[in-house]
């Protein structure tokens, strides 16, 4: 009998003893999209058990950047990293602005705040950091750097879902964050993301955006897009809101469980929890050193493969290498020699809230070349 299959990750799903009757209301209601009553309760909901006040919802997780760079109204260049997933810099270029790639720091993977300055030219105008793997980036540093600059500072926070520092929200520093709520992420609603504000009347303009730029049934303020999440995913989301807390906590036994059985595997290292943050585990990537491990990280991707096991090599590419971006001269490779480096080390394992330990073992001593 073959072995179970086991993926990077697999959805929170919402009970369906619950969702059914959401569904025939919905029906009954006869209001399916346009800020219906479950999106509005959903807005709400989300910006409570953030700890935000101004909170929109969209359709996915890349037209929030997308959105939040129009909103702040970005000219010119905007600095980011190379090491996410390609729809952070994909935002930069539908604005038809430069993205310009600095390195990252090896510790976590974030963007590196003390290779900013550097790239700073008279055109620059907003930095896009991401909080990779959900790990904070040092938002202290970045704000200084922006202060002194005159920069906006938008966070992809992607991975960063309920993530706290020091008990408060990381959606509150810089002057937007986005959030994604892909199925792959802790908290989902199939597809859907959200634009995190400060404020009351950036909150009206980004939802004007994000509906056609209407203001009214008359006006258009601005070349808005289409990104209004429906009242099917809202309600979805709606109860798997009430079940996150449990999820991420099962999230973090499994990552004890990884942790206590690969610390001392040689030519692996793992990301650290970061003292005084509140995680939410939503990956768990190992950074793989060939010469010590006696393997490299694809042939170890392979060799999970035939036991069934599917994990991701997340990021690689890095995104300066792409096409559409490697002749831009921040993206040579001389520029970015730690992002390179754990783009070649980094296999992303199986984590999802109902891995259970058996399947966990089945990962670890794969790794552990049992």
């Amino acid at each position: 009998m073959p072995e179970k299959k086991i993926t990077v990750t697999s959805p929170l799903l919402p009970s369906l003893d619950q969702f059914i009757p959401m569904l025939r209301d919905i029906w009954d209601r006869k209001w399916l999209t346009n800020n219906g009553y479950y999106h509005k309760d959903l807005e709400k909901a989300l910006a409570e058990y953030l700890g935000v006040e101004h909170l929109s919802l969209f359709t996915n997780g890349t037209l929030p950047l997308i959105t939040a760079l129009q909103a702040m109204k970005i000219t010119g260049e905007v600095i980011t990293t190379p090491y996410s997933f390609v729809a952070t810099t994909h935002s930069i270029w539908w604005n038809g602005l430069k993205p310009v790639f600095v390195d990252v720091d090896e510790e976590t993977g974030n963007i590196n705040p003390e290779k900013i300055e550097a790239a700073i030219t008279p055109h620059t105008t907003a930095i896009m950091p991401v909080h990779v793997y959900g790990t904070p980036c040092n938002m202290e540093r970045i704000q200084e750097i922006a202060d002194i600059y005159g920069l906006k500072v938008i966070y992809d926070a992607a991975h960063a879902f309920g993530v706290k520092k020091d008990g408060k929200s990381i959606l509150k520093w810089g002057d937007m964050s986005t959030l994604s709520f892909h199925a792959t992420k802790v908290y989902n609603t199939i597809e859907g993301g959200a634009l995190i504000c400060h404020d009351a009347a950036t909150k009206k303009r980004i939802d004007f955006l994000k509906n056609f730029g209407f203001a009214d049934e008359t006006t258009v303020v601005a070349p808005g897009i289409n990104s209004k999440m429906d009242e099917i995913r809202a309600a979805y989301g709606l109860l798997n809101l009430k079940q996150v807390d449990d999820a991420i906590a099962k999230r973090k036994a499994t990552a004890e469980h990884y942790r206590a059985a690969l610390k001392d595997v040689s030519g692996i290292r793992l990301l650290k929890d970061v003292e005084g943050v509140r995680h939410n585990y939503a990956y768990f990537p190992i950074f793989i050193d060939e010469k010590v491990y006696g393997m490299s990280r694809d042939t170890l991707y392979a060799k999970l493969q035939e036991h069934n096991i599917f994990g991701r090599r997340y990021f690689y590419p890095l995104i300066s290498t792409f096409s559409a971006y490697k002749g831009l001269d921040s993206a040579n490779p001389k520029n970015l020699p730690v992002a390179h480096k754990l783009a070649d080390q980094v296999l992303c394992l199986p984590m999802f809230a109902d891995m259970d330990d058996e399947s966990t073992n089945r990962v670890i001593e794969v790794v552990q070349k049992k």
